[in-house]
């Protein structure tokens, strides 16, 4: 969850985590405190993930945390209700998208706008995209990827992958299981990812010790995990995520094309810090592709500065 109010920028930078009471649903805690719940919750309180690749996977636990950001970011007690620009997913259908604006305005939003991510993220990256010329942007988030190319402050052509950083969270905890026959949480899978994970093969090739449950005798246990292996096992995902780039490419007009072997390829989104992924799409697909500056605050700053450049509804928000 990245909150940006207009005048401070960003102001709240946490995990989409929300700690629930499994009876009456009252919320426990939201966002960091709630993360750190994972895994060691008794059983009467559950840490979930309302939000599941980049949709709303339950409407009133999603309500509940929005509520939760705006008493946190507006006060409990305050005059005006706030206009809020929410970035969704490229590949969202109507359905969801109307989801989100209504969560919004249930949880007291006085007016509640969508603005694709991938048009966020290149706004936020600070690319020319008003100009009439190819911008390429992959968005690689926590639970989607989204791939578009953009000319004269619009969408040419986009496409969104159900793929992410969690996605490679996944692939790392099934293969601790499959290899060492030990149960790890969510939590230890993306410190691996993030300490020894890497999409090309290193210089120096690192080792990690993960601590976790062994399924045979249900004790404790230590193994030690090379970023090779690692690395192996997050293969097909990757993959996929630059098939993808490549047929976008495949399918952009000759003339923004051009632009984009001349401009490059930016790459947003926490999963974009991934070591060597920028190396790996160029590789693929030869054209210059770099990590933007502050990835992970793209989409935020992006969705932030067309709400204050668009004071009416956002033309795509309709």
């Amino acid at each position: 969850m990245l909150v940006y109010v207009r005048g401070k920028g960003i102001i709240m930078r946490e995990p989409s985590v929300v700690a629930v009471h499994v009876r009456n649903h009252k919320v426990k805690a939201v966002g960091e405190q709630a993360r750190e719940m994972l895994g060691r919750t008794p059983m009467n309180i559950a840490a979930v993930r309302p939000m599941n690749d980049g949709v709303i996977a339950d409407y009133t636990t999603t309500q509940q945390m929005l509520e939760h950001i705006f008493h946190k970011v507006c006060g409990i007690k305050r005059l005006w209700s706030p206009r809020v620009l929410l970035a969704v997913p490229s590949g969202v259908t109507s359905v969801e998208k109307r989801a989100v604006k209504q969560a919004a305005l249930a949880a007291g939003a006085r007016e509640a706008w969508t603005i694709e991510e991938a048009k966020a993220a290149a706004i936020g990256a600070g690319l020319p995209i008003k100009e009439p010329g190819g911008n390429m942007v992959v968005d690689i988030g926590g639970g989607t990827t989204d791939i578009a190319v953009l000319s004269l402050d619009g969408i040419v052509i986009c496409r969104s992958l159900r793929i992410g950083g969690m996605k490679l969270d996944e692939v790392i905890t099934r293969h601790i299981r499959t290899q060492y026959n030990l149960m790890i949480g969510d939590r230890t899978a993306e410190e691996i990812k993030v300490m020894i994970g890497s999409a090309v093969p290193q210089s120096d090739e690192v080792t990690m010790e993960v601590r976790g449950r062994d399924l045979i005798s249900g004790l404790p246990q230590t193994v030690t995990v090379t970023s090779q292996e690692v690395r192996e096992c997050m293969v097909e995902p990757i993959t996929q995520i630059v098939s993808k780039v490549k047929s976008v490419l495949e399918k952009t007009p000759p003339e923004l094309a051009s632009d984009i072997i001349e401009r490059g390829i930016v790459l947003t989104g926490g999963t974009a810090l991934l070591k060597g992924l920028d190396k790996l799409i160029a590789e693929a697909t030869q054209v210059p592709t770099r990590v933007a500056n502050d990835p992970l605050s793209c989409v935020a700053i992006g969705t932030g500065k067309y709400l204050e450049e668009n004071r009416d509804v956002p033309e795509d928000s309709q």
